[in-house]
């Protein structure tokens, strides 16, 4: 198969020494590669870095491009192949800067010594006047011990580090807050809590991220019962808010009254449980769950759900039918009966195909391409730090699902993710009731 176009950045680090930049643009050439860019990232005193953009044919004559680079020898090192994905992360997605401008010694006398000193002395006397004089309150901590990332599965806290600074950067983009990736090197719950514990005080809030089931349910409990700062576990919670917007948005669609229906959750992982609490958090009066795991079954069932043997089973009891198992195909069109609606939410690929599950009688049927975290916890954490809680509530989560589904449009089911109003209502919502809670 000829992939035509391919294009690369090719990180090359090369000795001071004339010529050598012709060395590399020749090897490339001679290899084939049409070279559309070259751009010095760093001048040493000893060595040079650039970035060549190369454009070629095939997979084959891009290895031969890396080759001839390899074999240049004298000093010459290709460090890095990237694609337009990777040249996007180089340096990383996150930086931390300064909102006053220190271009004198008066501003250097009022952003540090020795002014500075005066707003120490008052935090002192006042420690709740850190969130006015210092950015506590508008930070939030990202953090990981790279176990769940992504579907990846557990990679490590290193190699999830991009996924954290996409949450920081999201926060920054939607809402203003400042997110810190934090990378635990632990897996050890207890250490885990000391930790976060230890270094809470520089923070607003906790946003608990990629952490593996089951650990991740007793992580969240303790910390939220031990710190006085707000603490979610985005894979469970910022989940649940958005599919029961999905959900409410669908049951809207099709007029059906969700406070009276029946609701089925496939999956009872540590989103498929958040899920189900959300949907009893709402009003839903009866909710079952179907999963693999007797100890999942056992948990949905000390927070009020109804286990059942088999996914067929649940199809026969349910309404509406939620499914985040990962599985393809799990649902066969025989269960699905007239009026159903099916949410099988799993990426890439569903547990069924809504035309498959349409065409065998569901009033309504989609997949998870649309339903989105983003949606969810920027506006949360907006709305918890403006109101100054210590904790985000299920009635919270409600209001800031609710405030989702309403701004939904008629034909979808959630908004779109980059529509700045959908975080704003979000916030908006969240901090009213955080408000009233209070």
């Amino acid at each position: 198969m000829n992939d035509r176009n391919i294009t690369r950045a090719f990180v090359v680090e090369t000795p001071s020494v004339p010529g050598n930049l012709g060395k590399v643009a020749t090897a490339i050439g001679f290899s084939g590669g049409d070279i559309g860019e070259v751009e010095t990232v760093q001048v040493g005193p000893t060595s040079t870095l650039r970035t060549f953009t190369v454009h070629c044919d095939h997979e084959e004559q891009l290895k031969q491009i890396q080759e001839a680079i390899r074999e240049l020898g004298g000093g010459i090192r290709l460090h890095a192949v990237s694609d337009d994905v990777l040249r996007a992360h180089e340096g990383g997605k996150i930086h931390m800067t300064s909102r006053f401008d220190v271009r004198s010694l008066a501003d250097l006398r009022r952003v540090y010594t020795p002014g500075v000193a005066n707003v120490c002395r008052v935090i002192e006397e006042e420690p709740e006047k850190a969130r006015l004089y210092t950015s506590i309150g508008n930070t939030v901590a990202i953090v990981t011990d790279g176990t769940a990332i992504l579907g990846l599965g557990d990679i490590g806290p290193v190699a999830g580090m991009p996924v954290m600074e996409g949450k920081a950067a999201l926060f920054d983009r939607f809402v203003g807050i400042s997110g810190i990736p934090i990378l635990l090197s632990s897996q050890d719950p207890d250490e885990m809590v000391r930790t976060v514990k230890t270094i809470s005080p520089g923070f607003g809030g906790i946003l608990l991220e990629d952490i593996g089931s089951p650990r991740c349910f007793e992580i969240e409990e303790r910390l939220k019962n031990e710190l006085d700062i707000p603490v979610m576990h985005d894979d469970q919670h910022g989940t649940a808010v958005v599919t029961l917007a999905a959900v409410i948005s669908a049951a809207r669609s099709v007029g059906v009254d969700l406070k009276d229906a029946v609701v089925g959750q496939i999956g009872l992982g540590a989103a498929g449980l958040a899920c189900c609490r959300m949907y009893m958090a709402y009003g839903v009066p009866k909710v079952i769950g179907a999963d693999k795991s007797d100890a999942a079954k056992k948990r949905l069932q000390q927070h009020g759900g109804e286990p059942v043997d088999s996914v067929e089973e649940l199809l026969k009891q349910s309404d509406i039918v939620v499914a985040t198992t990962g599985v393809p195909g799990l649902i066969q069109e025989k269960w699905v009966r007239d009026g159903h609606i099916i949410l099988a939410l799993s990426n890439p690929k569903p547990e069924i195909e809504p035309e498959a599950a349409q065409s065998a009688g569901a009033a309504y049927a989609a997949d998870g391409r649309s339903v989105n975290n983003i949606l969810g916890f920027p506006g949360i954490f907006r709305g918890v730090l403006n109101a100054r809680s210590s904790e985000i509530s299920h009635e919270m989560l409600v209001a800031a699902a609710e405030a989702i589904a309403d701004q939904t449009k008629p034909g979808e089911l959630v908004p779109h993710p980059l529509n700045s109003r959908v975080h704003q209502v979000v916030a908006q919502a969240v901090e009213t009731v955080a408000q009233t809670e209070k």
